[in-house]
């Protein structure tokens, strides 16, 4: 499997036409396509209030013929979130970017127990997702527990993709 980094705009942005495809720093922004094209699906938010941040919000209710089509169906999926303390709303956060993944039919994936850096994370890090804790991190920068766990996640991904990739 090969990672495809995107971005969605601010919702401002994403309100005027015609978007730009590519933001003036940073990763191309997400299309529609995308979607389509992707064998596998991690999203990512800030969260915001215990919720995902607006832009991504915004980018997902605009997914409704994926839905309609069935674009998604039977892809996997995995969510990822960043707060800036320990209970600033992390799996509900995560929860609420499943939601949408789950009327789409993907299947969702987590990080099991079996993962040595859940028993123990003074960070980020959760069965329904990775996640980071900004206050407990130096300048931003992940944990290597954080890492490890975002890591497993993306791997399950990637190999449950390549077990459902169809010949």
């Amino acid at each position: 499997m090969q990672a495809r980094l995107r971005t969605v705009p601010p919702v401002t942005a994403a309100t005027e036409h015609p978007l730009p495809s590519v933001p003036e720093s940073g990763p191309p922004y997400a299309t529609l396509e995308d979607l389509s094209q992707c064998c596998g699906l991690v999203l990512g938010s800030p969260t915001r209030f215990g919720n995902m941040a607006a832009p991504l919000k915004f980018f997902l209710d605009g997914t409704g013929a994926e839905w309609l089509s069935g674009a998604l169906v039977g892809k996997p999926a995995a969510v990822f979130t960043s707060t800036q303390t320990l209970h600033g709303g992390q799996e509900s956060t995560l929860l609420s970017m499943m939601l949408p993944l789950l009327h789409h039919g993907m299947y969702l994936v987590g990080i099991p127990f079996t993962e040595r850096g859940l028993h123990g994370s003074r960070g980020g890090g959760t069965p329904y997702g990775a996640s980071h804790v900004v206050e407990h991190s130096n300048q931003g920068e992940l944990s290597d527990t954080e890492r490890e766990l975002a890591q497993a996640l993306g791997a399950r991904v990637a190999a449950l993709a390549a077990r459902l990739r169809l010949p």
